[in-house]
């Protein structure tokens, strides 16, 4: 039985990308989200926004690739309308200071399409996503490393057993 869908649409401006994000953002969305923002964002110094109104939640990995991609943005990813559950989870896994949390409505009025999806992830491209977003949130905040150590070894020997 598969869980609650989740779905991407994106409007973008000269200066803004926002994705709109429906559903729970996890793992099994996170290599599309890391290319639609690699394709709105990348060299185009455009700062991207997420609206957050109707996610439910994030997952470790999710937050882990989120966490990644503020690093190599020029200015701090917007947080919109997360709600107290996803601002609690960035506050414990000492990333809040990543990202701006902003509220009200989204001030972008670009027409929003629909994330076109990309091939499906296949196994082992999930769980390098999953073990490079661990990783990211190890390094960022030591407090992570006993929380993520045994995720981080069982994806590793997972990946080995995959070549």
């Amino acid at each position: 039985m598969k869980g609650p869908i989740t779905t991407m649409q994106v409007a973008v401006t000269g200066a803004l990308a926002c994705v709109k994000i429906t559903g729970p953002a996890g793992f099994s969305i996170s290599v599309d989200f890391k290319a639609l923002v690699k394709h709105c964002c990348e060299g185009t110094g455009r700062a991207l926004m997420l609206d957050l109104a109707e996610c439910v939640n994030m997952d470790s990995t999710f937050l882990g690739v989120l966490a990644s991609l503020s690093q190599r943005t020029a200015q701090p990813i917007q947080l919109l309308n997360a709600n107290a559950r996803i601002t609690s989870q960035l506050d414990n896994l000492g990333v809040m200071e990543l990202f701006q949390i902003c509220t009200g409505p989204n001030p972008l009025t670009a027409p929003w399409q629909q994330a076109a999806p990309t091939a499906p992830a296949d196994k082992r491209e999930l769980a390098q996503t999953s073990l490079e977003a661990h990783r990211t949130l190890m390094a960022l905040h030591p407090d992570n490393v006993p929380r993520f150590k045994d995720v981080e070894q069982f994806l590793k020997e997972s990946l080995e057993c995959k070549q």
